[in-house]
């Protein structure tokens, strides 16, 4: 599994800067945009993979962990920035950890909440992706 990161453009102002997403910076059509707060310590979001859906991550606020999974390997991601996101493809199981106090996730999504969507447990997970 390849991690992928969408480096987004930011304006530099004096004032405070400025990330923008648009165009050809995310490789699919947004059509669902939500966001994750107020997370209690100790708590972890996630849990699931996606069997068509594509999403952006992005800490627009703090910093959480993200752990992915493809069946075969285990990778560990910080997010911290918030001129810099994480494409997870379909198919891959992602967990999120460890948010700092104030973290506020945003998640960019290629498709509307769609339950027959989601794989919810890993087991299903490990017997969808063999």
């Amino acid at each position: 599994m390849n991690l992928e990161f969408i480096d987004i453009p930011k304006i530099k102002n004096p004032k405070g800067n400025i990330a923008v997403l648009e165009g050809e910076v995310v490789p699919f059509e947004i059509k669902r945009v939500y966001y994750l707060f107020d997370v209690p310590s100790g708590a972890r979001r996630g849990g699931h993979a996606h069997k068509n859906l594509m999403q952006i991550l992005i800490a627009v606020s703090g910093s959480f962990d993200v752990i992915l999974k493809d069946g075969r390997t285990t990778h560990k991601v910080t997010l911290n920035r918030p001129d810099r996101g994480l494409l997870i493809r379909n198919n891959i199981w992602r967990e999120m950890e460890s948010f700092s106090a104030g973290a506020v996730g945003l998640v960019l999504a290629s498709d509307v909440y769609e339950e027959s969507d989601y794989i919810r447990t890993f087991k299903e997970y490990l017997a969808h992706v063999k």
